[in-house]
């Protein structure tokens, strides 16, 4: 931590958060809440989805504003109005899902919104002033490309370089990791450590524990709206204590996962090709089996044909070549339907716009799949009573915290959104589940109840292609790991070498590292 002191020659205070109270209908979302930060520290907020850490963050950026409490920035009492009076204080919040324009140049996107340029703009003289900001805080980035040409971590890079440019100090940054692939993750790691030795201030919003160790200097954990931990060193709690203070429970992070009994196959890929959204090859000859009663596991960095993969088995994108075998029979270019019939499930990336109709209810959510089937049907009707006691034992089962199943999902948590996803996956019986990034931007305790859940229906007999980015997720829950790059099967890991996975990501293969002498230890 690179921190200034005061006259008491204590760290010196930019963000005095006193006694913050904020209500939505229903909920207490803050509940006289404390938050300090220092100059010159990264502050990890830590908590449950629904704990009040976003809304207490945009009270301070200048989104909410609180029924009671105070704040200070930089020693000045402050009253936020807009999220401009925020970034005049010297503020900037970067959110999880970018604020954008993909049409326009990064330029663009930096000055957009600003008063100056007021009439006439040179874009190469503040395409340089970029550049130079960029180089400043290690933040490269090509001023001239288009929002749509860049990687996600490339665009992360332009959210941050927006504030930097307005003049801010104090960055708050909302679940920065959630959209990141593991190496981008380190990158963004050393951007935060440089604009801290740098005199700047980092809040940094997550669930996941293990980077909150990494890279935070304190931090400070909300539960159900209330401080359960303020300003503690985090070099010095463990993820056990940590996951206490976030759930109020012991968390179990080694899961009971018992040996796998792999039995028919259940999906067989031969060969399969095709596009992506831009019309680029995005499948390459891929190539592989899952066998009922097991997880096997697709490591690879965003964006090398896993969600196109996930999009042929599910019958939501045409292939170009090859086939897919479900049960027997080949299942290539069919509708969703006609997976659904053979027994295919999905968890989709998108919980929100794929997973889930966001206005409809739960009851309407989980019965998607058998809607059409007694005795939720009577002939060519629904019977509400039916479709709502089946939606009452799913949320039972399911443990779905929700008022009523008639709530409209878009008011889920996103823990609380998987878990009507998988009720209504996993409550078709399916023989064969593609899970896509399944606990993703979920807090330690949903987590571990959807890997729970996936277990038990690998336990039941299913197969199941679990996709992922988190490695540690893959390694724990995955009986195999094949690794994809750039369309490809790269190989296959069963120890669970992270060293390997890593090569292969990076586009070795399997026959390659055995000619150097690396060996698979089973």
């Amino acid at each position: 931590m690179n921190s200034t002191l005061d006259s008491q020659n204590q760290p010196r205070k930019v963000v005095e958060m006193r006694d913050i109270v904020k209500r939505f209908p229903g909920v207490l979302a803050n509940d006289h809440v404390d938050f300090d930060l220092l100059e010159g520290e990264i502050h990890a907020l830590l908590g449950e989805n629904g704990a009040g850490k976003s809304t207490l963050m945009n009270i301070l950026a200048g989104m909410y504003k609180p029924e009671s409490g105070s704040i200070k920035v930089h020693g000045k009492p402050v009253t936020f109005t807009s999220p401009r009076d925020a970034i005049t204080a010297g503020i900037g919040m970067i959110h999880q899902h970018f604020m954008l324009v993909p049409s326009q140049t990064v330029t663009e996107n930096i000055l957009l919104g600003l008063d100056e340029p007021r009439f006439i703009m040179d874009l190469k003289n503040y395409d340089q002033k970029i550049i130079e900001l960029g180089e400043k805080f290690g933040l490269p980035v090509d001023p001239t490309a288009k929002i749509w040409q860049l990687s996600v971590g490339e665009q992360q890079r332009v959210e941050i370089l927006k504030m930097l440019y307005r003049g801010a100090d104090i960055l708050i940054m909302d679940e920065p990791t959630a959209v990141l692939a593991p190496q981008e993750i380190d990158i963004l790691f050393i951007t935060l450590r440089n604009m801290v030795a740098l005199g700047k201030s980092v809040i940094f919003i997550s669930h996941k524990l293990h980077e909150v160790q990494k890279i935070a200097d304190r931090l400070t954990v909300l539960r159900k709206g209330k401080i359960t931990a303020s300003g503690v060193d985090a070099k010095g709690k463990s993820r056990a204590e940590l996951a206490r203070l976030m759930v109020g429970r012991e968390v179990i992070f080694n899961l009971d996962k018992k040996e796998a009994k792999p039995g028919k196959v259940v999906l067989k890929i031969e060969n399969v090709h095709c596009l992506n959204d831009k019309n680029l090859k995005a499948l390459n000859g891929v190539s592989f089996e899952v066998r009922s009663g097991e997880i096997v596991g697709l490591a690879g960095v965003a964006g090398n044909g896993q969600k196109e993969l996930a999009d042929v088995l599910t019958g939501l994108r045409l292939c170009s070549e090859g086939t897919i075998i479900v049960q027997g029979e080949n299942i290539v270019n069919m509708d969703a339907k006609a997976g659904i019939r053979h027994g295919v499930s999905h968890v989709p990336e998108d919980r929100t716009h794929v997973g889930t109709a966001p206005n409809l209810s739960v009851t309407d959510n989980v019965i998607m799949k058998n809607y059409y089937k007694k005795p939720i049907a009577r002939g060519w009707m629904l019977h509400s009573p039916s479709a709502d006691k089946y939606a009452n034992e799913m949320k039972e089962i399911y443990d779905i915290v929700v008022p009523s199943v008639e709530t409209p999902v878009r008011l889920l948590s996103g823990g609380n959104l998987q878990r009507v996803i998988l009720a209504r996956e996993i409550s078709s019986q399916p023989t064969f589940m593609v899970a896509m990034q399944p606990t993703r931007g979920l807090d330690v305790g949903a987590i571990e109840g959807v890997q729970k859940l996936l277990l038990l229906l690998r336990d039941a007999g299913a197969a199941i292609l679990l996709i992922s980015e988190e490695l540690e997720e893959l390694i724990s829950l995955s009986d195999r790991i094949l690794v994809i790059y750039e369309g490809e099967i790269m190989g296959e890991v069963t120890d669970g070498d992270i060293g390997k996975i890593g090569l292969m990501m990076t586009g070795t293969r399997q026959e390659q590292l055995e000619s150097m002498g690396v060996q698979d230890a089973n």
